[in-house]
């Protein structure tokens, strides 16, 4: 099975809940990574202009740009949470809103009728009360799972904001992303702000009329101007808002890819490079638009394959469970699910976000602050050969996974990491190529002797070892 994108492939194979026939048919490539569905309707895919690193070089912001692109590619590893009315429905974000997406609504919808989930899924602002919120816990949870920056869904495409805006009355009691920007950056994480160009409650995206509705405006937009611009400037109030009043942040992330400058033209040219003289460190990400405002791009529920990696710094973002938002009973992956998809993620050179869906009284879920830990202690042993680290060429990555390792890179050494759950009983160092190395072996996260290399380059690893998660191991460069 194949996808009609080249450059992906689906993490792996699993039970379709929500298969629509003639959806999305995946391809599984090497085997072993991360679970994810083939029937959502909400991955998308447009590339209105396909941009290069050197198409970048050409703008005012590029000195600052490569800074940027330094730190994130650095990092390595983050979090999204989506976090919303959805919650305290407990259905799959916000789409069940929209008349079209009837993928949201299987195999059984929210409320028997359109009219009544809409009316009722408005009236959930009433009953938004996160009592239990505790973002310096959250923060907590993320430092210990060496989680380096995490980004917070300040309003879906349902329009209700997390945060305190003087443009919309449909909005949390609390300054939610308030207390989670300040939170995170008292424990040295970097604080990301995602934001849907998208509105489905105001009235000049989807008139309040009891109509049947897309997920794009209700109109078009060559015939009613006004209405769009006053849209286009409450969209620009929005932003600047986020920009203004949370402090230093590293990602303005855009979500709705339906709203671009061919169909839904928001004028970033014209708010963006505003936005960078008070968040200059701030890398903004119109995903799945390109161009001057998709600084990284975004892979979703994917690892690209090997020959076509974005030329752009990137971040595949995969949620730890089914869904991104917090649904009662959803299925979650394993540990091992998951450090596997960050070591191919990784290996490519690429960043990984890992979605956590808040449960609607403020509490992360149980499973995901498990599976979190249990990253954390993982990383705490390996991470040496996570953070920080470049890819290696393309041969020796095919080189390496030929053995059944992923291998990544810094300055000083290579770094290789079992891709199987019962690691091989050797390693080659000839065959993987890489000239500049020293044939000393050691395991990260132990202070233990070196692994004797034989003649031939070939270590053979002790059981113990091979009974670890994933262990990590450093070839010395020269």
């Amino acid at each position: 099975m194949t996808t009609n994108d080249k450059k992906y492939t689906v993490a792996r194979t699993t039970y379709c809940k929500r298969l629509i026939p003639g959806f999305m048919i995946v391809k599984v490539k090497g085997g072993a990574s991360m679970t994810e569905e083939t029937s959502r309707g909400d991955i998308e895919s447009t590339k209105e202009k396909e941009w290069t690193a050197a198409d970048f070089s050409q703008l005012p912001e590029h000195a600052q740009l490569e800074k940027n692109w330094t730190w994130f590619q650095n990092q390595k590893i983050g979090v999204l949470l989506h976090w919303g009315l959805y919650a305290q429905a407990g259905i799959v974000e916000s789409w069940e809103l929209s008349d079209a997406d009837r993928w949201a609504r299987q195999p059984k919808a929210w409320r028997p009728n359109m009219t009544q989930l809409k009316q009722d899924y408005w009236g959930l602002a009433q009953q938004f009360a996160p009592t239990h919120y505790d973002p310096a816990a959250w923060a907590a949870v993320f430092k210990n799972a060496g989680i380096r920056y995490a980004i917070f869904t300040t309003k879906h495409h349902d329009g209700f904001n997390m945060y305190h805006t003087q443009y919309s009355d449909y909005h949390a009691d609390a300054d939610l992303f308030g207390a989670f920007a300040q939170a995170m950056t008292q424990a040295g994480i970097g604080v990301g702000a995602y934001y849907s160009k998208a509105d489905w409650h105001h009235p000049d995206y989807w008139r309040p009329d009891g109509t049947p509705k897309n997920r794009g405006i209700d109109f078009d937009r060559h015939q009613d101007p006004e209405r769009w611009q006053r849209y286009v400037t409450f969209v620009h109030h929005q932003l600047t808002e986020l920009a203004a009043n949370y402090g230093p942040l590293r990602m303005l992330w855009l979500d709705a890819g339906w709203v671009g400058d061919a169909r839904e033209p928001l004028a970033l040219d014209q708010i963006i490079p505003a936005l960078w003289q008070k968040q200059p460190q701030m890398l903004a990400v119109d995903r799945t638009m390109g161009g001057r405002f998709e600084q990284y791009v975004t892979p979703e529920r994917q690892v690209p394959d090997i020959q076509n990696r974005p030329v752009l710094p990137w971040e595949s973002n995969i949620p730890l469970a089914n869904n991104w938002g917090y649904t009662p009973g959803d299925t979650y992956k394993s540990i091992g699910e998951i450090i596997r998809t960050i070591l191919q993620v990784v290996t490519l050179g690429g960043n990984i976000v890992l979605g956590v869906g808040p449960k609607p009284d403020g509490t992360l879920p149980a499973p995901a602050s498990r599976l979190l830990h249990q990253l954390g202690g993982w990383l705490a042993l390996n991470g040496q050969g996570i953070y920080n680290t470049r890819p290696v060429a393309a041969a020796a990555i095919a080189a390496a996974r030929r053995q059944g390792y992923a291998i990544t890179q810094d300055d000083r050494a290579y770094y290789l990491f079992p891709l199987a759950s019962v690691p091989p009983q050797t390693l080659d160092l000839h065959a993987l190529h890489l000239p500049d190395t020293q044939p000393i072996v050691t395991r990260l996260g132990w202070q233990g002797q070196p692994f004797p290399v034989k003649a031939q380059h070939v270590v053979r690893l002790p059981g113990s070892l091979r009974q670890s998660l994933h262990p990590g191991l450093r070839i010395a460069k020269v």
